[in-house]
């Protein structure tokens, strides 16, 4: 089934990875209440995981298109999830950017946009969310930038 997101996806010349599996004891994505609530996804770019710290290793382009690698990853739990239908997407509630950080680096929100442009991009109105975007010292296997989900389903 080829849906809105997958032409949007098409048009901007981008293509889903292979939803992640778990590296812990949790479920990726839970659904409960019409809701989707997804666990952290990490950036992942031909199959190598995007790692370091913003305001050190990391620059703010890279870091944004570490959060845009970590948005396609959430689209593609939910597309697993959801059985490849995506048109079961009523709106992204809200996305937790966390951005692995140097303790001067305050450029979070600038990072986190690298996600919240793409959910505009590929869901128009319906993709625009509540956000949070926070700086912490270390991400797990040393991530560049992990996002949470909530979004609400048709």
């Amino acid at each position: 089934m080829t849906t809105h997101v997958d032409r949007k996806l098409e048009e901007l010349g981008l293509s889903l990875p292979e939803a992640a599996a778990p590296v812990a004891a949790y479920l990726p994505v839970v659904e409960a209440g019409g809701m989707l609530h997804l666990s952290g996804q990490l950036p992942f770019k031909d199959g190598q995981l995007v790692t370091g710290r913003l305001g050190d290793s990391v620059s703010l382009a890279d870091g944004q298109e570490a959060a845009k690698l970590c948005g396609l990853m959430i689209v593609a739990q939910v597309k697993k999830h959801l059985g490849g239908d995506l048109s079961r997407v009523k709106r992204i509630v809200k996305l937790g950017v966390f951005v692995n950080s140097h303790a001067d680096f305050t450029d979070q929100p600038k990072v986190a946009n690298g996600a919240s442009e793409l959910m505009a991009a590929l869901f128009g109105d319906a993709g625009k969310h509540a956000r949070s975007a926070v700086g912490v010292p270390v991400l797990p296997l040393g991530a560049a930038v992990e996002i949470d989900a909530i979004i609400e389903l048709a």
